[in-house]
């Protein structure tokens, strides 16, 4: 009797393949490297936030034990900055102006970590004591490191003759409509909200690896990233200026992203062009220190909303004035990040009538870029503590208020005052699911209870949508081996996801093989020809669909080619488990024998490709019950329920470690996590003595199920799940908190809501 393989399809709680090698230790990080003629590299970073500087004795230096090379900005004058790629057009019709980040600074820093000199030497410790010894003069410069001050009237300049530190205005709407409907509006309700900066702080700090092989005439940089394609593009057209094919990239395991590996750091130029000159492979290995002052940060803007209303609480026109803090620099994605938050600004609310204006701040701080979620946890955070607020003034209830604003299933598809175009969903639907599951109704009874503990009880919820997997495409390459196995080739890149599972899953559905014998690649600009990379929740619904379509290619041409040597007919074909066997027979051939059949290496191959058009956009309710001791300030969360609408859910089990994943960072946020700079720009959360993370005992166990809606626009349905639980987290949270401190004569605060904010908030209500 014949045993078919199980399949592990679309849908099925498959076991994550990749994990048995990482926890058996064979994991292989990019720090993990290493040859015996490996040299090591450190970055010289300035003390200053802003200063002139000159490089006064580069000789002691060059003389130190064990050093072969020392950079400057004058041995590296050659290559381009690293840029902005994306200068946005603002209402007069012009782009942003840029101001790049050098490769190393020419002459002047702005922000502490800047990078002066590159010091290459046998031992990393070497390295680390010759750069000790580099003599660096440096004249200090005004400083500015918050928007208020960055703005205020006569501020000091991050750059010389620009018109104070305002690097760009965007605006999105309609703003004569709106102001027509505030002028006639009988309500209004108004909040100014601070979202708090970021500093991602994942496991695996970053490295980079550079070689330059003299027989292909080429670079090779291996470093951790969320895509090998992109850092290929911009480091070889850019910076080096030279053909792509003159630097290959390679990225091996990645612990963690979140956006912001997502980037070319001036530490993977530097590598490259020292190994040319050395003759020998450069490493360079960051610390947590550096990664707190040279590592893109997340979020950090301030902004004031306001609501105009009807007399019954229908929502008429949303007007927003944001200020985004760009950092020193514009980032490689710096100002799409607040734009793409201004896209998502109406949330699921049916609002006619919109305006948005952002204002791009220059300040001296470590540049700004994506961070998971990249602008939609921003506008998240800013509608749901609106819709708040405007149910408080209205005297409504939090869900009334939001019933009776969402958009209706009988409006969908619906294109919101700002262009985005929602396909399908039931908003009502997954917000009356997560009351029920949450017990919002019988809430009043547990605040009540707390009363008698002495403590504050609140309950908040925050109902979201987020856009991701946006238009284009990503193209897979399925290959039969001569061992028999699958080879997926994607460019895609798993920061932990677990990409080689999901994607081994539609390979093994449409072959009908077990999953072991699918290997996943990423990360190697030599495989795939193109690949977008890993960001915006896009790998699982663009990169999925394509590998289900390579995949079933592959299993005709595999069933061909066997119908050929079974001299039967394809149709008559039936793949199990790694052979193809004529149904109803014993007559079979195996793969590996297939493989060794086949008269060309394309009749082994195949390519899937799928293009969508639009994005998908994931929504849910989260609800989140705290409770706040008002002695100390502390929250705890005491419960946490999650009600989501992705679609499709491909694997059950990762789904719910995304979630989980991204609801705790969203918590930091609200609760925990702040990176501040004092006034001399200094950055006073540089370490984790003094910057909060989330450990497990803040963190409650979650409610979580999923209420999904197929997408229209993706092929599979699929709506895409990475960043969800980030954008929905936060508002809960500082709603739950609003709630509970409410009675006790607190009218506003701000993230992150840490004990010692709480308490104060508390004695100053008093």
């Amino acid at each position: 009797m014949n045993v078919m393989t199980p399949k592990f399809g679309l849908g099925a709680s498959v076991l994550r393949k990749e994990d048995d090698r990482f926890v058996r230790g064979e994991g292989c990080y990019t720090d993990d490297e290493s040859r015996p003629d490996f040299l090591h590299a450190v970055v010289v970073r300035s003390p200053h936030a802003h200063a002139n500087f000159t490089i006064t004795d580069v000789e002691a230096v060059r003389s130190a034990s064990g050093v072969h090379l020392v950079l400057t900005h004058a041995d590296v004058a050659e290559l381009g900055d690293i840029p902005c790629q994306t200068l946005l057009e603002q209402p007069d019709g012009s782009t942003v102006a840029a101001h790049d980040i050098p490769v190393l600074c020419r002459g002047v820093v702005r922000h502490v970590g800047d990078a002066v000199a590159f010091v290459v030497a046998e031992t990393a410790a070497q390295a680390a004591d010759a750069a000790e010894l580099l003599v660096v003069d440096y004249e200090p410069l005004p400083v500015v490191a918050d928007i208020e001050t960055a703005t205020a009237e006569g501020a000091a300049p991050v750059w010389p003759n620009s018109d104070g530190n305002i690097g760009g205005h965007l605006n999105m709407g309609d703003r004569h409509r709106t102001e027509a409907a505030f002028a006639d509006a009988p309500r209004v309700s108004e909040i100014t909200l601070r979202q708090n900066r970021l500093v991602c702080n994942y496991m695996e700090l970053r490295a980079a690896l550079g070689e330059w092989s003299q027989d292909e005439d080429r670079w090779i940089l291996t470093t951790g990233s969320q895509g090998v394609h992109g850092i290929q593009s911009v480091l070889a057209k850019t910076v080096l200026k030279v053909d792509p094919s003159k630097v290959r990239v390679v990225t091996k395991d990645v612990g963690g992203g979140f956006g912001t590996k997502a980037f070319l750091y001036r530490e993977h130029v530097l590598v490259l062009v020292a190994a040319e000159r050395l003759g020998r492979p450069v490493k360079w290995a960051g610390d947590r220190g550096e990664h707190f002052v040279s590592d893109a940060h997340g979020r950090d803007n301030v902004v004031t909303a306001r609501m105009a209303m009807d007399e019954d609480g229908r929502f008429l026109a949303l007007d927003i004035d944001l200020y985004a803090n760009m950092g020193a620099y514009l980032s490689q994605n710096g100002p799409f990040i607040p734009y793409l938050g201004m896209s998502m600004a109406p949330g699921l609310y049916d609002i006619q009538a919109v305006n948005v204006d952002c204002h791009l701040v220059y300040t001296n701080t470590v540049p700004i870029d994506a961070y998971r979620g990249a602008g939609r946890p921003e506008a998240s955070y800013l509608i749901e503590r609106l819709v708040d607020q405007c149910a408080l003034d209205m005297g409504l209830a939090r869900e009334d208020i939001r019933r009776k604003n969402f958009i209706r299933p009988d409006q969908l598809p619906y294109t919101t005052a700002v262009g985005r175009m929602y396909d399908t969903g039931d908003f009502e639907g997954h917000l009356a699911e997560a009351m029920r599951q949450s017990g919002w109704q019988e809430f009043e009874a547990r605040r009540e209870n707390a009363k008698t503990q002495g403590k504050l009880r609140g309950i908040g919820m925050a109902t979201y949508v987020e856009a991701c997997a946006f238009a284009g495409s990503e193209p897979a390459y399925a290959e039969l081996t001569p061992a028999g196995r699958i080879e997926l080739k994607i460019g895609t890149q798993s920061n932990g996801q677990g990409h080689a599972t999901a994607y081994a899953q539609f390979v093994a559905e449409a072959l009908n093989l077990d999953y072991d014998l699918i290997d996943v690649k990423q990360g190697d600009t030599d495989d795939t020809p193109t690949g977008g990379g890993t960001g915006g929740s896009r790998s699982i619904p663009l990169g999925a669909v394509s590998v289900r379509r390579a995949s079933q290619t592959l299993a005709e041409k595999i069933k061909k080619l066997a119908a050929g040597e079974l001299e039967a007919s394809a149709g008559d074909i039936e793949l199990d488990g790694g052979t193809a066997r004529i149904v109803g027979t014993d007559r079979a051939i195996d793969f590996a024998a297939i493989a060794a059949a086949a008269r060309s290496a394309e009749d082994l191959k195949a390519v899937g490709e799928f293009k969508q058009d639009e994005a998908t956009y994931p929504n849910g309710t989260h609800v989140c019950e705290v409770e706040i001791d008002p002695e100390t300030g502390t929250t705890e969360i005491i419960a946490y329920t999650i009600v989501d609408d992705f679609g499709v859910t491909v694997n059950p089990m990762l789904l719910a470690g995304q979630i989980h994943g991204g609801v705790a960072q969203g918590i930091g946020q609200a609760l925990i996590e702040n990176a501040v700079y004092d006034e001399e720009g200094q950055l006073v959360t540089a370490s984790f003595m003094d910057y909060a993370m989330p450990r497990a005992w803040d963190l409650p166990f979650f409610a979580f199920k999923t209420r999904n809606v197929p997408s229209t626009t993706n092929a599979l349905g699929i709506k895409g799940a990475g960043e969800a639980g980030t954008i929905g987290a936060a508002p809960a949270v500082m709603n739950a908190v609003a709630d509970a401190l409410r009675p006790a004569g607190v009218e506003h605060i701000d993230m992150p809501a840490t004990p010692l904010r709480v308490w104060e908030a508390l004695q100053a209500a008093r």
